[in-house]
This record gives C-alpha cells, sequence and structure tokens, in this order.
C-alpha cells in the first residue's frame, strides 16, 4: 500500500457515515465477513462504526473482539505504508474514527503527512 492509498483510507475512516445492525449476531457476523475478507477499507468501516458505538457504551464483548482486530490490521497497514509508528497511527485513526468529526476536512492529506 502506498502513503497515497493510506491517506485515502484515513479519509474514508473520517468520511463513512455508514450505520451498523443494531442486532449483535448480524453485526458480528458482517464485522467478522469484513476482517476476513482484508480489505483496509472494511477495516476502517469496522472501526469506525464499533468506535462511535463504544462511545455510546454499547459493546459486546464480541464488538470489542472486532474493534481490537480491526484496529490493529489497520493500524499494521497505515503504520507500514505512511512510516509511523503504531502509536502514532493508532493516535491519528481514533482521531479520525471518532463520532464528533465524521467529515473529511480540507489539508487532511497535509496534516496526516506532518504528523
Amino acid at each position: 500500500m502506498s502513503a497515497k492509498e493510506a491517506k485515502k483510507i484515513i479519509n474514508h475512516l473520517k468520511s463513512w457515515q455508514g450505520k451498523l445492525s443494531e442486532q449483535w449476531k448480524v453485526r458480528a457476523t458482517a464485522n467478522q465477513a469484513a476482517i476476513d475478507k482484508g480489505d483496509p477499507f472494511g477495516y476502517a468501516e469496522v472501526v469506525k462504526g464499533l468506535s462511535v458505538m463504544q462511545e455510546q457504551g454499547r459493546l459486546s464483548a464480541t464488538d470489542r473482539k472486532h474493534l481490537n482486530l480491526g484496529m490493529e490490521f489497520l493500524c499494521e497497514e497505515l503504520a507500514n505504508a505512511l512510516g509511523k509508528t503504531h502509536d502514532r497511527v493508532r493516535q491519528i485513526i481514533e482521531k479520525a474514527a471518532s463520532s464528533g468529526d465524521p467529515a473529511p476536512q480540507s489539508g487532511t492529506a497535509t496534516a496526516i503527512a506532518a504528523t
């Protein structure tokens, strides 16, 4: 993955406004499928959806497992592409996934490159 693709994933993470199922079994199956697929955009959607739910205090044990897996896989992909530490990339992901900033801001790629 290139740095340009990594920045697209971060912007997707910020702007994705999809909603996860309220039914835990349907949600767990969909999240596991997204993780198994191995697509970083899928990881981003799992992380975003579950991060928003976590802010609302509604994660089951399976949700927490999927959030942690998605976060770990996404951190690995982005850290390698951006040449940053896992801790720094995790901070970028957590900020992008927070529900307080759903829309991408102009200059995001510049801000990411400068970190």
